[in-house]
């Protein structure tokens, strides 16, 4: 198998059960950008252990549940499956779960956080602004009218706080460097 095709040299990309857009789309944007994410937390994954580890990696499966919505036209919404290729309330809600979990495991800093305390930290905080940019993609989709199911767009909000309070557990001890002003 060629990991190459050749036909997005015109400056398109196929979508997920059919379609092309062009490359800098607000929907590719978007997914790209939650692609990003996962790759960013990848990242942090390689300097975590134990639950901190298993938690990253779950994360990322569901950004690609996400992606994979983003990336499929409306119009083939129907072939999606809720928790494999479509984003639904459970999964913001078990979000929301995990946050208040992570926060009365290790309680947040009542200060601005410089990232940087750890490696994996800081890869955390990157992988939290780059969802943040990916969610600013998918608020321009919904305006767009291209993303009419807001669930991804609310689970990217949550997940953008849930990688905000896992990089203080990663932290752990460790004292961050505080911001001054």
């Amino acid at each position: 198998m060629k990991v190459y095709t050749k036909r997005g040299d015109d400056g398109t990309t196929g979508l997920l059960y059919g379609g092309r857009v062009d490359k800098d789309d607000l929907r590719t944007s978007a997914y790209g950008t939650v692609d990003e994410t996962c790759s960013a937390l990848g990242l942090a994954r390689a300097d975590l252990e134990g639950d901190l580890h298993d938690l990253v990696l779950e994360v990322q499966r569901e950004l690609f549940v996400v992606g994979a919505q983003l990336a499929t036209a409306e119009e083939h919404w129907e072939r999606l499956t809720v928790g494999v290729s479509r984003v639904d309330d459970a999964m913001v809600d078990a979000l929301d779960q995990r946050i208040d979990a992570s926060v009365a495991r290790h309680p947040l800093p009542q200060e601005f956080v410089v990232p940087g305390g750890t490696r994996a930290a800081a890869a955390l905080d990157l992988a939290r602004s780059i969802c943040r940019r990916a969610e600013r993609h998918v608020v321009a989709m919904v305006r767009a009218g291209q993303l009419p199911d807001q669930a991804p767009l609310r689970y990217l909000n949550r997940c953008s706080d849930y990688l905000y309070v896992l990089a203080r557990e990663a932290e752990g001890n460790h004292v961050p460097s505080r911001a001054r002003g």
